[in-house]
């Protein structure tokens, strides 16, 4: 993030594999302030849905990567992964927005896969995604509120939708992607990992040793 004399941010930075994207905090047009601002999302598609969330929230894009399971946890944390020697809980976005996932295109469908590294309740977690593009930009007059259904999820998870060229994008609030109490057992998870009072075995922990080294941009 780069700060101005008066404190504000004025740029943010964002990894996508081996790339370092920076973007200003906000855009000009024809050297004067633009009259809408321009909202900046990092999209991705899940099933047949197109989503955006904040760019400011996402730290980097990776592929997808080892992950190994946790028990006694909420059902749509997939695992653990290993983050360049941080452990980083992921959670998967088909079983957290009740979407089903296809047996027979699972295997093709993970190589597609994305996770999305960023910053959720003050813990840092993973999102797995169908796949991840680059920076979106809408205006704010593109987004319109959300109905009360969008697509095959509910509106309490929608800040808005917006138009982007052919393609509607659903604008998720990170806030209430998990419950109070789901982001509870998330920071216990957090800690059991942190002071390694975790279960896992050593299988387990042998793998997520081995899967830093694994990823790939």
């Amino acid at each position: 993030m780069f700060i101005n004399s008066q404190g504000f941010p004025t740029k943010y930075s964002l990894q996508i594999g081996r790339k370092i994207y920076y973007y200003p905090q906000q855009e000009y047009v024809e050297g004067r302030t633009a009259m809408s601002k321009t909202i900046q999302l990092v999209g991705f598609k899940v099933g047949r849905d197109f989503f955006g969330v904040p760019i400011t929230s996402v730290k980097e894009i990776i592929r997808m990567p080892e992950i190994t399971p946790v028990p006694d946890t909420v059902d749509f944390v997939e695992g653990v992964i290993n983050l360049r020697g941080r452990i980083v809980p992921v959670i998967d976005m088909r079983k957290r927005l009740g979407l089903p996932l296809d047996e027979s295109l699972k295997e093709d469908q993970r190589k597609m896969s994305r996770v999305l590294i960023l910053e959720l309740g003050g813990k840092i977690v993973g999102l797995i995604v169908d796949a991840a593009s680059e920076i979106l930009k809408l205006s704010e007059e593109a987004v319109e509120p959300p109905p009360e259904l969008v697509s095959s999820i509910g509106a309490e998870y929608v800040t808005g939708v917006g138009k982007l060229s052919d393609k509607l994008i659903v604008l998720l609030d990170l806030t209430r992607l998990l419950s109070i109490e789901d982001m509870k057992k998330v920071e216990v998870m957090h800690k059991r990992l942190a002071t390694g009072e975790d279960s896992l075995s050593g299988k387990a922990k042998g793998a997520l040793e081995e899967g830093a080294g694994r990823q790939t941009p």
